[in-house]
């Protein structure tokens, strides 16, 4: 049995898309931070086609409170399925994808769980250079592998026995550059927070010279050019992230003071 984790927030412009193709797993277990749109609504009207009766929905609402990992990890206590893949509210997975998963011999596998690459799709156009190109995230794995730490930027700690998926998951972020600046601000403030809580300073110059050197790689090393504007505009956003993160993190040592 394979069980779909989704935390969702003011997601209701994505979640039925994503939800469109999850028709192929046993479960889906919605964790939603208790959202202001109509997020819950969709979730509660969705209906996956009448042929498919196998597929059930479950919504649970619990505050984020700030950490990722726990609300993923609650998200797994409520899985039933021996696997489990989480999927964010604006991934899609491909028919491709599904059945490479559907068609895999979990009860039999010696593996604890499964890398999916990314594939982006920003400013109108996929990105195959830059940072995001060489994105691996474990998704896949057995329920009972592991657990999620740190409160952002989360990781499945697994162990080993880990293999990777040949199909990625298809990622549809930020529709619109206000959208995207907003993430950005709020995943930098909770970095930033995680990072000062573990002790971690910065030093003035590092605010300036990480975001230029991530510019750098991204755009020229990483090839991220030959993206046209859209690499342009992710090499320049992912430098803005890292600046941020750096910045509020200096303010917070600063206060200290």
């Amino acid at each position: 049995m394979i069980s779909v984790v989704i935390l969702t927030k003011n997601e209701e412009k994505n979640i039925e898309a994503c939800l469109k193709t999850l028709n192929w797993c046993d479960e889906v277990v919605i964790i939603d931070d208790y959202s202001e749109d109509k997020t819950s609504d969709k979730i509660s009207n969705f209906q996956f086609p009448i042929s498919n009766e196998k597929t059930k929905i479950k919504l649970f609402k619990r505050h984020l409170n700030g950490d990722f990992a726990v609300q993923r990890n609650y998200g797994l206590k409520k899985a039933r399925g021996d696997w489990v893949l989480f999927v964010d509210a604006d991934e899609r997975i491909s028919p491709e994808l599904a059945r490479e998963i559907s068609n895999f011999q979990f009860p039999i596998s010696n593996f604890n769980g499964f890398y999916l690459k990314r594939r982006d799709f920003m400013f109108g156009k996929w990105l195959n250079r830059g940072e995001t190109a060489g994105v691996r995230l474990l998704r896949l794995a057995k329920k009972e592998a592991g657990e999620w730490q740190r409160p952002v930027h989360e990781v499945w700690q697994i162990g080993d026995k880990l293999g990777e998926l040949k199909n990625p998951l298809l990622h549809y972020p930020h529709p619109t550059a206000k959208e995207f600046l907003e993430e950005i601000n709020f995943y930098t403030s909770l970095n930033a927070q995680v990072l000062y809580k573990e002790g971690m300073k910065v030093a003035f110059w590092q605010i300036i010279a990480y975001p230029v050197a991530k510019f750098i790689t991204n755009y020229l090393f990483k090839l991220g050019f030959l993206d046209g504007m859209a690499g342009f505009l992710m090499a320049i956003f992912m430098s803005f992230h890292s600046f941020l993160t750096r910045a509020k993190l200096w303010l917070l040592w600063e206060k200290k003071r």
